[in-house]
Protein backbone atom coordinates (compact mmCIF):
# COMPACT_ATOMS: atom_id res chain seq x y z
CA UNK A 1 0.00 0.00 0.00
CA UNK A 2 2.88 2.07 0.59
CA UNK A 3 4.48 2.13 -2.86
CA UNK A 4 0.99 3.28 -4.26
CA UNK A 5 0.73 6.31 -1.70
CA UNK A 6 4.44 7.52 -3.70
CA UNK A 7 3.16 6.54 -6.74
CA UNK A 8 -0.03 8.77 -6.87
CA UNK A 9 2.39 11.60 -4.33
CA UNK A 10 4.55 11.25 -7.24
CA UNK A 11 2.40 11.97 -9.99
CA UNK A 12 0.36 14.68 -7.85
CA UNK A 13 3.63 16.61 -6.61
CA UNK A 14 5.05 16.19 -10.75
CA UNK A 15 1.87 17.22 -12.57
CA UNK A 16 1.94 20.57 -10.07
CA UNK A 17 5.22 21.12 -10.67
CA UNK A 18 5.21 20.71 -13.94
CA UNK A 19 2.48 23.45 -14.66
CA UNK A 20 3.56 25.56 -11.80
CA UNK A 21 7.14 25.68 -13.88
CA UNK A 22 4.55 26.21 -17.23
CA UNK A 23 6.35 23.11 -18.41
CA UNK A 24 4.66 20.88 -21.19
CA UNK A 25 4.90 17.25 -18.91
CA UNK A 26 6.78 14.29 -18.64
CA UNK A 27 3.72 12.51 -18.92
CA UNK A 28 2.57 10.02 -16.12
CA UNK A 29 5.74 8.32 -16.06
CA UNK A 30 7.80 11.17 -16.19
CA UNK A 31 5.77 12.74 -13.54
CA UNK A 32 6.05 10.27 -11.17
CA UNK A 33 9.92 9.96 -11.37
CA UNK A 34 9.87 13.99 -10.98
CA UNK A 35 7.46 14.16 -7.81
CA UNK A 36 9.06 11.10 -5.98
CA UNK A 37 12.50 12.67 -6.50
CA UNK A 38 10.90 16.01 -5.73
CA UNK A 39 9.15 14.53 -2.41
CA UNK A 40 13.45 13.74 -1.61
CA UNK A 41 14.59 16.57 -2.11
CA UNK A 42 11.82 18.74 -0.09
CA UNK A 43 11.99 16.86 2.50
CA UNK A 44 15.54 17.42 3.10
CA UNK A 45 15.37 20.65 1.63
CA UNK A 46 12.33 21.94 4.29
CA UNK A 47 14.50 20.03 7.28
CA UNK A 48 17.54 21.63 6.28
CA UNK A 49 16.15 24.86 6.74
CA UNK A 50 13.80 23.57 9.37
CA UNK A 51 10.50 23.89 8.17
CA UNK A 52 7.89 21.77 8.65
CA UNK A 53 4.39 21.98 7.05
CA UNK A 54 2.98 19.03 9.01
CA UNK A 55 2.02 15.16 8.36
CA UNK A 56 -0.69 13.82 6.53
CA UNK A 57 -1.94 13.72 2.39
CA UNK A 58 -1.57 17.79 1.99
CA UNK A 59 1.70 18.45 4.07
CA UNK A 60 3.36 15.55 1.68
CA UNK A 61 1.75 16.83 -1.20
CA UNK A 62 3.33 20.43 -0.65
CA UNK A 63 6.51 18.78 0.61
CA UNK A 64 6.70 16.90 -2.99
CA UNK A 65 5.45 19.62 -5.01
CA UNK A 66 8.12 22.32 -3.71
CA UNK A 67 10.92 19.76 -4.18
CA UNK A 68 9.66 18.93 -7.96
CA UNK A 69 9.92 22.38 -8.35
CA UNK A 70 13.17 23.34 -7.35
CA UNK A 71 14.70 20.17 -9.04
CA UNK A 72 12.83 21.23 -12.68
CA UNK A 73 14.28 24.65 -12.03
CA UNK A 74 17.68 22.86 -11.32
CA UNK A 75 17.90 20.57 -14.12
CA UNK A 76 16.26 23.67 -16.47
CA UNK A 77 19.45 25.20 -15.24
CA UNK A 78 21.88 22.51 -16.04
CA UNK A 79 20.29 22.52 -19.53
Amino acid sequence: MDLLYFIFLGAIAGWLAGKLTKGKGFGLFGNIIVGIIGAIVGGWTFRFLGISVGGGLGGSILTATVGSVLLLFILNKLK
